[in-house]
């Protein structure tokens, strides 16, 4: 370790990697508070007052270890680098939202109820996050890059890129304003006036326009003093729902399992960059936060973001974390998040994630060799998958409460047979989607070992898949008891047949059976 490097907290390029990150966490709770209190009719004093201070402290905790980290790597180094971006796991928040708190709102009516069921369950969530640890570093070992960056990139593309950009062309007027200013300055690198950061600019533009045309309001309705206390009481009442109906379970751990995945992948993409972070360490932090914020409050879990190779693009260091966290908390507990939440809508914050979406992408793409490319490019389907069977049950809620009547349930025989006849796909489609990350990471890196001619390495990773699917980790709705399906048939099939290739092809000019090489040209 050089002890004589001094790295600087703040970088030129922490100012407007500050308000990307900052406007990323700000749209997700944007969104988690109109659900909560609008879907599941949580009271302000529930989500501004409990909800968001929670998620406040976790973001806290975990800020001052990345922090930490980012210090200590860039001192063994000797150089500068840039910390992990941390937040609220997009994906994950909404597996929560609709998996674990609307089920037990919708069984029983009862907002605090659900509340508290989704703070047991971001604990106990936690709690699976930091066992990850144990295998997170051996995963990255054996997962080729291309696989674990692949289905990143295919969340990027879907929920960071595609619908924050259908968002825009909702409120094209707030949007396009908002999109030109980021597209200019994080992707042009054009001066904008007054060096105001483009994410910044891109705000105080968009959210004029949306006043200025009636789509936003200046209201200090939920504003007041939020102090961050622990739910020991709610707590428990939550845990002893959460045992008494296990089914919840079997929602919980599979997204947990998502969750540290995410975390490796994320690390993987830092350390494409440049960026090395210790795996085991970075899975701890975010299984500790979650379980952090959950006795404060908040039940969404806490992760590594998607997005470094962004901040790190504009020369960030950690005060842009650093900042996120202490200017998180104070507005959180001052409440004013619910000012902003009426203020700023959510088509100016949009163009943010779009743009770290095509960063991810394109960093990508630049890390990889062109042939990995093939890989990358199989394990963002499932993701696209995941989008369509999301937005289809969205389709189908609006249509019932639209007053449509005697709909068939999405799902049902004669539906799904109509919408093949059409050209829709859903059986293929929701089996894509179910495990959607680790269905996209396992393909991605059994195809990169194709690709290297590493066919035992390939067959297993169909193994795995096979296996995940035969207790329904990935393609089922939920966790199940051995079930041998023909998903799971097939992949067994493919197993043997990638570990059997290598005695059954003979090499022409010897005679003699080839062996695929003993490791991959490296990336």
């Amino acid at each position: 370790m050089n002890d004589g490097y001094g790295y600087r907290l703040f970088g030129r390029g922490d100012l407007g990697a500050f308000w990307a990150l900052f406007t990323d966490n700000l749209v997700n709770l944007i969104i988690l508070s109109g659900i909560c209190q609008f879907v599941f009719q949580m009271p302000a004093e529930i989500v501004f007052g409990r909800i968001v201070p929670g998620a406040a402290v976790a973001i806290v905790a975990g800020v001052a270890v990345y922090t930490f980290l980012a210090r200590r790597t860039a001192q063994r180094l000797g150089r500068d680098v840039t910390a992990m971006p941390y937040g609220l796991s997009t994906p994950v928040m909404f597996v929560y939202l609709f998996g674990v708190i609307g089920p037990v709102y919708w069984t029983t009516g009862d907002p605090l109820v659900a509340w508290q069921v989704g703070i047991a369950a971001g604990l106990l969530g936690g709690a699976v996050a930091m066992a990850g640890a144990l295998v997170g570093p051996w995963l990255k070992r054996v997962t080729p890059r291309a696989g674990m960056l692949g289905t990143l990139c295919g969340i990027a593309l879907v929920f960071i890129g595609t619908v924050p950009l259908a968002t825009i062309f909702e409120s094209p007027y707030v949007g396009f304003v908002s999109m030109v200013v980021v597209l200019c300055g994080l992707l042009g690198r054009v001066r904008l006036p007054f060096d105001l950061p483009a994410g910044l600019l891109a705000l105080i533009l968009g959210t004029g326009v949306a006043l200025a045309i009636g789509e936003a309001r200046v209201s200090v309705e939920g504003v007041g003093f939020y102090p961050p206390v622990p739910y020991f009481g709610d707590m428990a009442a939550g845990l002893a729902h959460l045992f008494a109906n296990p089914e919840l379970f079997l929602v919980l751990i599979p997204v947990q399992i998502y969750n540290f995945i995410e975390t490796m992948n994320n690390v993987e993409s830092a350390e494409a960059a440049g960026d090395p972070y210790p795996v085991a360490v970075c899975q701890v932090t975010d299984g500790a936060g979650t379980m952090i914020g959950a006795l404060f409050g908040s039940p969404f879990p806490t992760t590594a973001y998607i997005g470094h190779p962004a901040y790190k693009a504009m020369g960030a260091h950690a005060g842009y974390v650093a900042g996120v966290g202490l200017v998180f908390a104070a507005a959180a507990f001052l409440g004013f998040l619910a000012f902003l939440n009426n203020l700023v809508p959510v088509a100016a914050a949009a163009p943010v994630l779009v743009f770290v979406a095509l960063s991810l992408i394109t960093n990508t793409a630049a890390s990889l060799r062109p042939t990995h490319m093939a890989a990358v490019t199989i394990a963002m389907i499932p993701h696209v998958s995941a989008l369509l069977v999301t937005k289809w049950g969205s389709m189908m809620s609006a249509l019932a409460d639209s007053g449509a009547e005697a709909l068939p349930r999405l799902g049902d025989a004669a539906l799904t047979a109509a919408m093949l006849q059409q050209g829709a796909h859903y059986e293929g489609h929701l089996a894509l989607s179910q495990g959607a990350i680790l269905t996209g990471l396992i393909w991605g890196a059994a195809v990169a070992n194709i690709i290297d001619n590493r066919f035992r390495a390939a067959a297993a990773f169909m193994g795995a898949a096979a296996v995940m699917s035969l207790f329904g980790v990935i393609h089922a709705a939920r966790l199940h008891w051995p079930e041998l399906s023909p998903v799971t048939t097939g992949y067994f099939v493919m197993a043997l047949f990638l570990y059997a290739y290598p005695f059954l092809q003979r090499d022409d000019r010897a005679g003699t059976v080839c062996s695929a090489p003993s490791s991959a040209p490296a990336e």
